[in-house]
């Protein structure tokens, strides 16, 4: 017998509708490595469907009141809460996260998110008004950019795509919005429920695939081409966007490191850092893969790490004691599979490094040692569960390997020095410096990177401010 899947559709100008040409791709729940729905291929026609019901929105979002703004986005909060359990529901079947860290991870932080723009739609700042020229006053006004083009990844499916929407609306903006094509369901119940609030046109969803999200970032309507993905999709978009002046917004891959000092707490150290490597299956670009402990506690501290990870456990999503799920897809169970495959002989596997059962795309929690600077899994991104360690023998040799990469996210520092925390702030050229922790994010503060891993930032005012721009208002006040 034969299941019906379930189909899904873009969502465009308040109404749901399947692809123009009627293609479609099946999506796969990655626990169990089956089709459970089929979403639309979309192409041309559809984008530039989105695309006007953008343009056409905007005007009128765009002049809104902002208390207004505020409302609707203070309403859609309301109602990711109030759906928790169907947005919970729909990322797990596309993701194959645990259900319980989901909601206990996830939903709580969106709606937050959610709420903290909702609150910056109304503190638009400017420089204060001022006579810089005899006889003239200079005003500055932050005015929204005009339609988003934006592409959110496989790996916070919900989450990534509050990233882009949330500020893009509170500041005045219209949305076109593409999910992964591994994940869209979550996606299209967001605009279902972001529909019933928001005017017809103001946000939109298209499903598709690379050449769907590379129509988007080409088509000559949106002002902004927001992403976030990997390295060579955000050097797409960047040079698709030059074409004409798009302005762009990147986050993309991390290699984050982890510096451990001699003077750690290594039990606290290595039970953190092995919950911020592991979890989501390392499918994170702040995750803390790349371990760099000094030379003194060096095999202490691998031990540890290697019976953390042994005692780590991944499995399906309904299992409450897993703390990951599978890899998003094939592909990247290929990729995570192949960084093993290919290590160097004087590399060791301490602990996992292998798929995990025959059903889904499962991979255990791995650490590897014995690592130099140059190795292919020390500069790429693997992103899955694996942690490498290297040792370092002083302060400088440690900053040396953590800045030798070209990603430039996210980094720790692990050490009771408070001087030596602070300078190693200001050495790591990573957008963010955790001390003595390493993962947690508020809405408050920026989140983005430098180097490869891209430029602008979520989250934030300054988040905020990057959906925005700049006006100089000038006026005579003489006569």
């Amino acid at each position: 017998m034969t299941t019906e899947l379930r189909r899904l559709r873009n969502y465009i100008n308040g109404e749901f509708r399947d692809a123009a040409d009627g293609r479609t791709t099946e999506v796969i729940n990655p626990a169990t490595g089956e089709a459970y729905a089929v979403a639309p291929l979309s192409g041309q026609a559809d984008v530039d469907a989105a695309m006007k019901a953008a343009a056409d929105a905007f005007p009128a979002w765009r002049d809104l009141v902002p208390a207004e703004r505020q409302k609707a986005l203070l309403k859609i909060a309301d109602a990711f809460e109030e759906r928790a359990e169907e947005l919970i529901a729909a990322e797990v079947e596309n993701t194959g996260k645990p259900i319980g860290l989901t909601r206990s991870e996830e939903i709580p932080p969106m709606v937050d998110q959610i709420r903290f723009f909702a609150g910056a739609a109304r503190m638009l700042e400017g420089r204060a008004a001022g006579e810089y020229m005899e006889g003239l006053t200079s005003i500055v006004r932050r005015e929204p950019i005009g339609v988003c083009a934006q592409v959110a990844p496989w790996n916070y499916p919900m989450m990534m795509g509050v990233w882009k929407f949330a500020p893009a609306l509170a500041a005045g903006n219209t949305v076109v919005l593409k999910p992964s094509d591994t994940t869209p369901a979550s996606t299209v119940l967001m605009a279902e429920i972001i529909g019933s609030v928001v005017p017809p046109g103001v946000f939109n969803v298209i499903c598709g695939d690379r050449d769907t999200g590379r129509a988007m970032v080409e088509h000559r309507t949106p002002a902004m081409a927001s992403i976030t993905g990997s390295v060579r999709a955000g050097m797409q978009v960047a040079e698709s966007a030059s074409k004409d002046l798009k302005r762009v917004h990147l986050e993309l891959g991390g290699k984050a490191p982890v510096v451990v000092f001699e003077d750690t707490d290594i039990a606290k150290a290595v039970e953190d850092i092995s919950v911020a490597g592991f979890f989501n299956a390392g499918q994170d670009c702040t995750a803390a893969t790349r371990v760099l402990v000094h030379e003194s506690i060096h095999d202490e501290f691998v031990t540890a790490l290697a019976k953390a990870a042994a005692d780590t456990k991944t499995g399906l999503p309904d299992d409450e004691d897993v703390l990951f799920g599978p890899l998003n897809n094939a592909n990247q169970l290929k990729q995570v599979s192949g960084f093993i495959e290919r290590l160097p002989a004087h590399a060791k596997v301490e602990a996992g490094g292998q798929r995990v059962g025959g059903k889904g795309y499962f991979f255990a929690p791995t650490v590897v040692s014995g690592l130099k600077q140059d190795d292919e899994i020390i500069q790429h991104e693997v992103f899955g569960p694996v942690i490498t360690v290297q040792s370092f023998t002083d302060e400088a040799q440690a900053v040396e390997y953590a800045n030798g990469v070209e990603y430039a996210l996210a980094s720790s520092v692990w050490t009771k020095d408070h001087a030596r925390a602070m300078r190693l702030s200001k050495a790591l050229d990573f957008g963010c410096v955790w001390i003595n922790t390493h993962i947690p994010l508020v809405a408050e503060m920026p989140h983005g990177g430098f180097k490869k891993s891209g430029y602008g930032k979520d989250l934030s005012a300054y988040g905020f401010d990057d959906y925005t721009r700049i006006k100089h208002v000038m006026t005579s006040i003489e006569g």
